[in-house]
C-alpha cells in the first residue's frame, strides 16, 4: 500500500510513467493501474469457471440443495454426499474437488445480500481528514468534506 501511495505521488508531481516504472523497479502496466484506481482493486476474474464434466449436472445438485432447505441442517446434503450420488445414480466421472467448489461457490452466491441504499435530496455526509500535499511548502493538509449521495455531488476545502 505505501509503494501504492508513492507511485501515485511521483506521478501527480510531474514523474512520468516510464520513469516511475523504473525508478520503483515496477512495470508500466503495473503504473498504469496504480494510477487508474486510488485504492488496490485486487484480483479480478476475466472469465468464468468452465467445469464441462460438471456443466450437465448442475440441474440435479440444484435441486437436491433446493430440496434440502425444507430439511434439518444435519440433514443436508454434503459435497462427499452429493459426490458419492452423482457418480453412483448418474454415472459422474468427474472429481469431488469440482463438486465440492460448485457447492461452495453456490452457497456464497445464496448467502449474498444487498441492502439498497436510498438516498433522500438534501442529506449530506461530512468528514475531517488530513492528506500528504504540499502546498506553499507545507506537506501535511487537513482538509473537510462534504459528500452529497443524491447527486453524487463533493465539495472539498483544505
Amino acid at each position: 500500500m505505501d509503494l501504492y501511495r508513492k507511485v501515485r505521488l511521483a506521478c501527480a508531481e510531474g514523474m512520468s510513467q516510464r520513469a516511475a516504472a523504473h525508478h520503483f523497479g515496477i512495470s508500466r502496466d503495473s503504473v498504469q493501474k496504480m494510477l487508474a484506481f486510488s485504492i488496490p482493486p485486487g484480483y479480478r476474474r476475466t472469465a468464468p469457471v468452465k467445469r464441462p464434466k460438471l456443466d450437465g449436472f448442475t440441474g440435479i445438485i440444484d435441486g437436491w440443495l433446493d430440496g434440502d432447505r425444507e430439511v434439518h441442517r444435519k440433514q443436508r446434503h454434503t459435497a462427499k454426499r452429493v459426490f458419492e450420488r452423482l457418480r453412483d445414480e448418474h454415472g459422474f466421472t468427474g472429481g469431488y474437488t469440482i463438486v465440492k467448489d460448485y457447492m461452495r461457490e453456490r452457497e456464497r452466491r445464496g448467502r449474498e445480500m444487498f441492502v439498497p441504499l436510498a438516498h433522500p435530496p438534501g442529506h449530506a455526509q461530512a468528514d475531517f481528514g488530513e492528506a500528504v500535499v504540499i502546498i506553499d511548502g507545507v506537506e501535511k493538509a487537513h482538509f473537510f468534506v462534504m459528500d452529497l449521495p443524491h447527486s453524487d455531488a463533493c465539495f472539498v476545502r483544505a
